[in-house]
């Protein structure tokens, strides 16, 4: 298969995308005209000036610009348009199921209530699934540059809308804010019975994905690149076949990794780890989840054995129930067969 068909056949199948922050999806275009709503300025006259700030040297300098794209998020309709215009692209790309990273503390400092999120949020994922079947779980994401008590606070507020959120996660900036510290908010959540994820692995060390399986006790790694500097821990999430939601377009935007030929996503692969391929934040990285997978075939070569395990992998993965998980594994499997046919 040559890459090009190679890239037609991965557009047309049905996948999951499971490492998404919703903010991250948050394009030049609506920014500007939110905050030209909401009267809220910010140092960029156009599209094309944004673009121009996603020039990121590091995790801390993206988060800068995130923070303050998130700021022009106000009012119920412009979380309404956020969730609407990610889960069109989901229907775009055949992303037939989506988890994505929700961040109330990312508001809060706005005045913005969990309330005004959800309202916006659950209208635009009841259209998206009544009028055309999109599957979306949500992920209570924490900041860990804030202390402990505040997602502790977070996790409190979120009682109301338990139904609404199946996992928490924590994000933000991983240098400096090891997985330890919230210790205390994953016991609490997990007697809650919420499922457990964390970033862990990225520009932080394989020591703190070790951290997070150990102490946090979660189920899936976000990242986990650095994972390869522990050949233990890699045998471990091997064996115990740990997710990793691996985002090749961010890890090389924000210099994880030199260029996509050095991305090491086919090496864990290969080492039989149970890899995901997500987007992270998509309108500052360059590319939704297509285009990650893109990325994948014409720097690493991937092949159609490798792309069909990472497809299937992707349900695998997920906090779905089994029984939806084998529906969509099984959707794949015809969606393959008629491809071939």
């Amino acid at each position: 298969m040559t890459s090009a068909s190679l890239g037609d056949w991965l557009c047309a199948m049905p996948k999951a995308e499971l490492h998404l922050h919703i903010d991250g999806s948050l394009e030049p275009g609506r920014m500007l005209q939110l905050a030209a709503k909401n009267a809220i300025s910010l140092p960029y006259a156009s599209t094309a000036e944004v673009e121009a700030a996603y020039r990121f040297e590091d995790l801390q300098s993206f988060l800068d610009l995130y923070y303050l794209g998130a700021s022009v998020l106000r009012d119920e309709d412009d979380f309404y348009w956020l969730m609407m215009d990610y889960l069109q692209r989901c229907r775009a790309q055949n992303i037939v199921h989506t988890e994505i990273m929700v961040e109330p503390q990312t508001y809060a400092a706005q005045g913005v209530g969990l309330d005004v999120i959800m309202a916006g949020f659950k209208r635009a994922m009841a259209e998206a699934r009544d009028g055309w079947g999109q599957s979306v779980l949500l992920i209570l994401s924490m900041l860990r540059h804030l202390p402990e008590a505040d997602a502790l606070a977070t996790l409190a507020a979120a009682d109301a809308y338990r139904d609404s959120f199946v996992a928490i996660g924590l994000a933000s900036s991983e240098q400096g804010f090891p997985p330890e510290g919230f210790q205390r908010l994953y016991a609490v959540a997990a007697e809650r019975g919420y499922a457990l994820t964390a970033h862990a692995g990225e520009e932080g060390p394989a020591a703190n994905v070790r951290t997070a399986l150990e102490k946090l006790g979660v189920a899936r790694i976000d990242h986990g690149v650095r994972s390869v500097e522990d050949p233990a821990l890699i045998e471990d999430l091997r064996q115990r076949q740990i997710p990793l939601t691996v985002c090749p377009l961010s890890n090389v935007r924000l210099r994880v990794f030199p260029g996509m030929a050095q991305h090491n996503l086919l090496e864990l692969l290969d080492a039989g780890l149970l890899v995901t391929v997500n987007s992270d934040d998509p309108a500052y990285f360059g590319g939704y989840l297509n285009e990650n997978f893109l990325a994948l075939a014409e720097h690493l070569h991937l092949t159609r054995a490798q792309a069909e395990t990472l497809l299937f992998n992707s349900f695998s993965a997920s906090f779905l129930p089994a029984a939806e998980k084998q529906a969509f594994r099984e959707q794949l499997v015809l969606a393959i067969d008629h491809w071939s046919a």
